[in-house]
């Protein structure tokens, strides 16, 4: 994926700026509707949010659009994991309650959503699924629809599956401007009939104006990489923080509860906007994040206390003695009010982002709905 492609001057129906996951999502849907298509990427290859996250598609926890979004997006995600030879494993996700409040929360998503989607569990029920602590363990429940993706491995392929499709590529090729019907890039010139501009949190570099009316920031992330010998995750992990962030549980009158809660008894893990959670990697390694911060242009630092709040709160969840931390990284992406950004910003051009971190879990079902409108 690392070679370079000088651009051509016949024109394509579609080029797609960035290779990430929501851009290549407009690429596998234009191309399935008979599109002739070009993704153009700054990089050699994608190296931001779509391989630096969780490999989650978080469906269950979603409402509205982003529900119907990554209910669309589960069937394509099993579609090319199959296809372009990368892991989707059906393997639903476990949220543990340890307090009455997070119980609480579960139990009322589970009445409004039924027992298919949201199947309640005991201690023992959830012990006998993830490998946590029973102290203070009152329960939990198991999401029996979300996916988890082998989020390394899954955009790379699916770009290769694509050129093996005829999509086009020019990789390590920045976009200078995008305007009706051409692409200016540092190699030349593109021509196409429609352009979808998906460069997630780096769109103020590109469209400034589009990025300030929408009100974009970065969001940064903390993520570690911990080895653990001999433990077995199969499912992905969510814990209380991640009620307070995910739209489903959030809008509860007991994730409501925590919050006050939380306020007076664990003010630290609301300061560091912890969504702590986990999922297992194909070599066993746990991805344990994760804490976000906001701004237009974050501080270059990062705080060791951060860090050290996500390993105490995996080492109680666990009960483990010790964890080895053998990579860390910062994940960064588009924040801004709503979760997804679709701006005309001049004929047949389009700025998509998703703004909500959920890219993973919904990016193959917007960009149908995004094409739609073309």
């Amino acid at each position: 994926m690392s070679g370079v492609t000088q651009p051509s001057e016949q024109p394509v129906d579609l080029v797609v700026v960035g290779a990430g996951i929501v851009g290549l999502a407009h690429a596998v849907e234009a191309s399935a509707r008979g599109m002739s298509v070009t993704v153009v990427d700054r990089d050699e290859r994608a190296v931001g949010a779509s391989v630096r996250n969780f490999g989650h598609a978080c469906i269950t926890a979603q409402t509205g659009e982003a529900l119907a979004f990554g209910e669309r997006a589960r069937e394509a995600w099993l579609r090319l994991g199959a296809e372009a030879g990368f892991g989707v494993a059906e393997c639903g996700t476990v949220v543990v309650a340890r307090a009455p409040e997070e119980m609480a929360a579960l139990e009322e998503l589970a009445a409004e959503r039924g027992g298919d989607d949201v199947r309640l569990l005991g201690p023992e029920g959830v012990r006998a699924r993830v490998p946590v602590a029973s102290t203070g363990l009152y329960g939990g429940a198991f999401l029996p629809r979300d996916l988890r993706i082998e989020q390394r491995r899954a955009v790379g392929a699916i770009a290769e599956w694509l050129a093996g499709r005829g999509v086009g590529f020019h990789w390590s090729t920045p976009v200078l401007g995008v305007e009706p019907g051409l692409v200016r890039t540092g190699r030349g010139e593109l021509r196409a009939r429609r352009v979808v501009v998906c460069v997630g949190h780096n769109l103020d570099r590109l469209l400034p104006e589009v990025a300030d009316k929408a009100g974009l920031r970065r969001c940064v992330l903390r993520m570690l990489q911990l080895r653990v010998p001999g433990a077995r995750v199969a499912p992905a992990l969510l814990t209380g923080s991640s009620m307070l962030r995910y739209p489903a549980l959030s809008g509860t009158e007991g994730a409501r509860g925590l919050r006050r809660c939380w306020r007076v008894e664990r003010p630290e893990l609301l300061d560091a906007v912890v969504n702590h959670m986990l999922t297992q990697l194909p070599d066993g390694d746990l991805v344990v994040g994760d804490t976000h911060a906001y701004a237009v242009t974050p501080d270059p630092w990062a705080d060791e206390e951060w860090d050290e709040l996500l390993l105490a709160e995996t080492r109680k969840l666990l009960d483990l003695a010790e964890a080895r931390v053998v990579r860390r990284w910062r994940g960064v992406y588009a924040s801004a009010e709503g979760e997804f950004l679709r701006a005309p910003v001049e004929p047949g051009v389009t700025a998509v982002s998703v703004t909500s971190g959920i890219g993973m879990t919904t990016a193959l079902g917007l960009a149908p709905a995004v094409l739609d409108t073309f």
